[in-house]
């Protein structure tokens, strides 16, 4: 499958604003924390202790989105939307279990929990996920992107 993302390439040494042929959007969050430069420019904005802490994390996150997209650079809009992505995904994670494990030391589920906090961080993502992904120039370039490179 083309559009997979490859995790046998060695992110640590490439740019992949220099070489945007290089990547692939593959499924949900994959290479979030492996895609540089983005990693380095968008991680340490990312946060979801309070809802104050995620409003202002998923706002400046959505900015740089915004700002990839002015400088037509979709490699950079795709790792932003994922960052949102996974504000929701590790909010909700943290809603549901204490702590933010899922499982035990023997693989088992560790008991739910509803965290009203994190539940409210977890939502505030969502809405700039979903603006993102639902950006009609996000669409239109991440077509574009997979149509040209897999």
């Amino acid at each position: 499958m083309p559009d997979k993302f490859n995790y046998d390439i060695d992110y640590s040494t490439l740019d992949l604003r220099e070489h945007p042929e290089l990547y692939r959007v593959g499924k949900g969050e994959q290479g979030v924390l492996m895609v540089e430069p983005y990693k380095g420019e968008i991680l340490p904005h990312w946060r979801f202790k309070t809802p104050e802490i995620a409003t202002e994390s998923s706002e400046k996150i959505y900015a740089m989105f915004l700002e990839y997209k002015e400088n037509n650079d979709f490699v950079g809009m795709d790792m932003a939307r994922k960052f949102l992505q996974m504000g929701y995904t590790r909010a909700r994670r943290y809603t549901n279990h204490k702590g933010g494990r899922k499982y035990d030391e023997n693989g088992e589920i560790l008991p739910y929990t509803s965290d009203p906090v994190k539940a409210e961080s977890a939502r505030i993502f969502k809405v700039k996920w979903d603006e993102a992904k639902q950006d009609p120039d996000y669409i239109r370039m991440k077509k574009e992107h997979q149509q040209k490179y897999g």
